[in-house]
Order: structure tokens, then sequence, then C-alpha cells
């Protein structure tokens, strides 16, 4: 239902295929209002209608609803896909909000503005600090692929190394960890490339993706039960009044 059909020519970007949700920017009151990317979430997890929901975690959920409304009309529509792939996709691990924070900072470290770089060079340093605390390995650590975005960055690598030995690093927060997410998804719409929103679809893909994995290894959880389709949602009350994100 909500693969796309296995033909050798795309549809065309303007051409949404029968069965997928429209998604619209920022929060509805109920479906009759229309539907961002986590309300249609909250709907197949089978909980009140929200752009909140419990099934899927909460970096993740704020990821997906800050390149929800990034997105233009027309290419936000790729991301309905997705939307299943979230439901219940919430482990309990340590090292699923700086990956994906890591993740979201990576993205947006070469093509954010100047001012924005030394922030996504901090991110990426703390992540990776937070992420070898958690694996026992050398508080300085770099993975290859964080080595080779700093790389590129130098100016603001060294101020957020110079940040990193004035202030150090804190306990990583789900909330603190969705703010920088925000800030790279802001980043990226705003650069100056050929397609950011090619970049903001990629980035929630390998967001899911690299959440997944984590959640692989953790094989007792299980999923919560949800909705088979996606079908009609417009009977689906709502008791939340907020409208916008």
């Amino acid at each position: 239902m909500f693969g796309r059909s296995a033909t050798t020519t795309s549809p065309p970007l303007d051409v949404i295929p029968d069965g997928v949700p429209v998604l619209s920017r920022g929060r509805h009151r109920n479906p009759r209002k229309g539907a961002c990317f986590m309300e249609m979430a909250s709907y197949l997890a089978g909980e009140r209608w929200s752009d909140h929901p419990k099934c899927t975690h909460p970096v993740l959920a704020s990821m997906a609803r800050c390149v929800n409304d990034a997105l233009g009309d027309v290419r936000r529509q790729e991301l309905a896909v997705m939307i299943p792939e979230v439901v219940g996709l919430n482990p309990d691990d340590r090292r699923v909000a700086p990956t994906l924070m890591r993740r979201a900072a990576l993205v947006a470290l070469p093509i954010a503005s100047a001012e924005r770089q030394n922030v996504m060079a901090l991110a990426v340093l703390g992540a990776e600090r937070h992420l070898n605390d958690i694996a026992g390995r050398d508080t300085d650590h770099l993975s290859p692929e964080a080595r080779a975005a700093l790389a590129h960055v130098p100016g603001a690598e060294r101020w957020a190394r110079d940040f990193v030995r004035r202030v150090g690093t804190r306990d990583l927060r789900a909330d603190a960890a969705a703010k920088v997410v925000s800030l790279a998804v802001n980043g990226i719409a705003r650069a100056c490339v050929d397609d950011p929103s090619a970049e903001l679809v990629g980035l929630l893909r390998t967001a899911i993706d690299e959440t997944k994995a984590i959640a692989a290894q953790h094989p007792s959880s299980t999923a919560p039960p949800s909705r088979a389709t996606m079908a009609p949602v417009s009977d689906h009350v709502s008791t939340d009044a907020r409208v916008s994100h």
C-alpha cells in the first residue's frame, strides 16, 4: 500500500500514488484539516491524533517534523512511504540521540552557512564524545566519517575543539539533541546547493535506517500494534487543539 509500483518509469513528482496520504506542513487539529508525517504515524500506531506520538523515538520524531515542514508541498510527499517504518521505532538505547544528532550535523556541516558551521562542528564532536563514552572508547576518538567532514571545515573544527577544551561537554538529553537536529535541518533547507530538498529526504531516510540498526540489537523489544493501512482517517477524532509546530 505504501510502496511505489514497480514500473520502469517513475511517476512525475506532481503525481501522488493512490493510497499514499497527502502530507502538509504544521500541526493539525484532526485529519480533516490535513496531516503531517508524525500525525500519520500516531494514527498508524493507534494512538491519539498527535504530532508527538509515543511510538517513535523523540529525536527521530523531531527530525521527521522538521523535515516535513522544511520541504515544499510536492517534495514532502516523498516522505509518506517512510511513515510505517517509524511506528514502534523507539529503542531504549543511549546511542540513539547522539547518533541522530551526529547524522544531522554531518549532513549540514559542509553546506550550511558559515555562522552555522561552528555549531554543527561542535555537535559532531559532542556526539562523537558521547558515543565514545557509551562504547568505552577514548574520548577524542573520531569516526572516519566525522574526521573527513571536519577536515573540510578547519576553521569550524578549531572553534569547536577550543569550545570543548574551555567548556567541556555535558550529558546529552533528548531535547538538546532535538534542538541541534532542528538547527541542522533549518541550515540544510537554507543552504545554497542545487537540491536541498534531496538532502533533507536523504537525511531522514538515513536517520530511520540508523535507528533501525540500533533497535535490531534489542530483539526482545516488539513494536506496538499498528493499523494495517493508511486508509481513511477522516473519522479519527482528535482532542489536540494546537495547530502549528
